[in-house]
């Protein structure tokens, strides 16, 4: 099996509800030497752009749709020459950006994707944003989480558009299922497994 996550993070501002924060967010590009997909967005095109090389990108898949995920999406696509794959239920959130521009595909709850001979499943994780979307690379034991798990816990609420009762459920239900040694690479800091995170929150 050839298929390798690399790695990169970028820089910048996540702006939301009439605050802004510098962040800096992780880069996850999957693929082969051939052909990628990139995961999010973030800050700086060139970056992803280095980390993608001369391999043909068949789709950015977002896993939301903050500002500090999808900025320069439409630029990064243009780049890339790739579509931009966002689940509809962040129209709105997509909108405080980007207002009536569109992506270019949508991605609903279970839909597969696949890329250099591995497969990518989308699992809808509400509650951060109400389109968050996980990818769950089952041959890699590999979830991409965007902003819904972190090491230490749920993503993010108390802002427009999200909910801690929701995003506690999805972390629950659609994630705590998966295997325990499933590698979760996060949207913000450091990976984590599907296991150390069940077992933090038990002891909560």
């Amino acid at each position: 099996m050839t298929a390798r996550f690399d790695h990169a993070t970028a820089s910048g501002t996540f702006s939301l509800d009439g605050e802004t924060h510098e962040v800096e967010n992780n880069i996850w590009v999957l693929g082969d030497d051939e052909q990628c997909v990139v995961f999010d967005a973030p800050h700086d095109v060139k970056v992803v752009q280095d980390l993608v090389g001369d391999r043909e990108c068949v789709g950015i898949l977002l896993t939301h749709a903050h500002d500090d995920h999808v900025r320069f999406a439409p630029e990064l696509a243009e780049a890339l020459d790739a579509p931009l794959l966002l689940n509809p239920a962040d129209k709105e959130v997509w909108a405080l950006t980007h207002g009536d521009l569109p992506w270019d595909g949508d991605v609903a709850d279970s839909d597969m994707f696949s890329v250099a001979g591995v497969d990518i499943e989308a699992i809808h994780t509400p509650g951060h944003s109400p389109g968050s979307t996980c990818y769950f690379i089952e041959e890699l034991g590999t979830l991409v989480s965007g902003d819904t798990l972190f090491e230490g816990g749920p993503g993010a609420t108390g802002r427009s558009f999200s909910s801690r009762e929701t995003i506690e459920q999805s972390v629950r239900d659609r994630l705590f299922v998966l295997p325990d040694e499933t590698v979760v690479h996060t949207g913000h800091g450091p990976s984590t497994t599907i296991g150390a995170e069940k077992k933090a929150a038990d002891g909560d």
